[in-house]
């Protein structure tokens, strides 16, 4: 079992910064992928980006040269910094992880952290 918590959202104006953060539970986190999606109104999750147990990341277009995820196994967290953020950016953003242990499949959600960029 893992259960994430996400923080770290807010109110910025376009151009500025925002860290988030997704601290996990269970002995399992650091063999996961953790991943952060986010959910425009009245849109489909998509994928913004994703860092694997090895350090591997993958992003969206969108976000390339802009936002950075990473974890930190040792703290149990996941975070996505998000630089030159833009009134398009505006969702709630959540953390999944995903593993494959023993032909189990781990797959779980965080609540959600609003991200409001001003224009």
């Amino acid at each position: 079992q893992v259960q994430l918590v996400e923080s770290g959202g807010g109110l910025v104006q376009a151009g500025g910064s925002l860290r988030l953060s997704c601290a996990a539970s269970g002995s399992i986190f650091s063999r996961g992928t953790m991943g952060w999606y986010r959910q425009a109104p009245g849109k489909q999750r998509e994928l913004v980006a994703a860092i694997t147990s090895g350090g591997s990341t993958d992003y969206a277009d969108f976000v390339k040269g802009r936002f950075t995820i990473s974890r930190d196994n040792a703290k149990n967290t996941v975070y996505l910094q998000m630089n030159s953020l833009k009134p398009e950016a505006t969702a709630v953003y959540y953390c999944n992880y995903k593993a494959t242990i023993w032909w189990i499949q781990y797959d779980y959600w965080g609540q959600g952290t609003q991200v409001t960029v001003s224009s």
